[in-house]
């Protein structure tokens, strides 16, 4: 029977080439996301603040926070950690729209949160990894211990991330057409690419993935059905209609894992652990959000009985 590898001391490593591809690919998302920025994306800030920010703070800081306080109750390895609250501080994945879709919630303000999110990202996510991470001591010893540069940091990964979408943004402004022309294949290009270079470079540690990920597969589903209670209830205590309360409940609940697996692997060393987390979210969460789609579809035939 094989034996784990020790999650801490295994790092994945994808070579230069590789890493240099994956920064590409993500500064082509984010450009292909700014893309489609309109101001239509945040009229919910004005037609429905009180969902709108509750989504928002929801995001930004109720999961971190809930992921500090599970990482202290259960008191993962560290690079475990590292990787539950990568995940807490990345963007809604746009896997969330369709959920929300398919669920017959309110697609228009799970568009909106998405858009926000992800514009926010390129400026919020770099400074809140390093603020997250260093409010818990396991992770903050870890950071040290793997030399993590945290100024080098936030400035590579805000130009990666910031100077595409503000360059995104003055084409879909002044060249309207040519952003509309260009966005999807740039998204499916970008998509493809992460996904592959992902995948191609992780294949020799597919063994070490397979045993670490069965011992941690429970603590994902864990920490990603929290995430979806959490943006339930702070949905219910905003006292927000029952298609926005679904909305919320995907928004906080569905993360982009992609985000978080590039961040890891280009700027933090690829902890073992931490991307094993973020690759087993990236898979589950779209499992658990299928299944809370049946979930809300049945009670809304249970609803229209009575």
């Amino acid at each position: 029977m094989l034996e784990p590898p020790r999650i801490d001391d295994f790092a994945l490593e994808l070579g230069q080439g590789s890493e240099i591809g994956l920064a590409l690919s993500l500064a082509t998302m984010m450009f292909s996301v700014a893309l489609g920025l309109k101001p239509s994306s945040f009229a919910f800030l004005r037609s429905a603040p009180r969902a709108f920010l509750i989504g928002i703070a929801g995001q930004l800081f109720a999961l971190p926070i809930l992921t500090i306080t599970l990482c202290v109750l259960i008191q993962p390895m560290p690079s475990v950690a590292l990787g539950m609250i990568l995940i807490a501080c990345c963007p809604g994945g746009n896997v969330s729209n369709m959920l929300v879709l398919l669920a017959r919630g309110n697609t228009a303000l799970s568009v909106s949160l998405t858009a926000t999110s992800s514009l926010a990202a390129a400026f919020i996510t770099p400074v809140a990894v390093v603020f997250w991470s260093g409010l818990y001591p396991p992770t903050a010893e870890l950071l040290s211990q793997i030399e993590f540069d945290a100024i080098s940091f936030l400035l590579q990964t805000s130009v990666v991330l910031a100077l595409p979408l503000v360059i995104g943004i003055a084409v879909n402004v002044y060249l309207p057409r040519l952003a509309a022309a260009i966005r999807q294949p740039l998204v499916w290009l970008s998509s493809t690419t992460l996904l592959v270079l992902i995948l191609l470079g992780g294949a020799r540690y597919w063994s070490d993935f397979v045993l670490i990920g069965v011992s941690l597969v429970g603590l994902v589903a864990l920490h990603n059905a929290l995430a979806f209670l959490l943006g339930n209830m702070l949905a219910r205590l905003g006292r927000v209609s029952i298609a926005d309360r679904r909305a919320l409940t995907y928004e906080v609940g569905i993360q982009n894992a992609g985000l978080g697996i590039v961040i890891l692997l280009t700027q933090m060393g690829g902890l073992g652990g931490a991307a094993v987390v973020a690759g087993l979210w990236g898979t589950w969460h779209i499992i658990a959000g299928l299944i809370l789609v049946m979930v809300f579809r049945v009670a809304d035939k249970l609803s229209v009985r009575e």
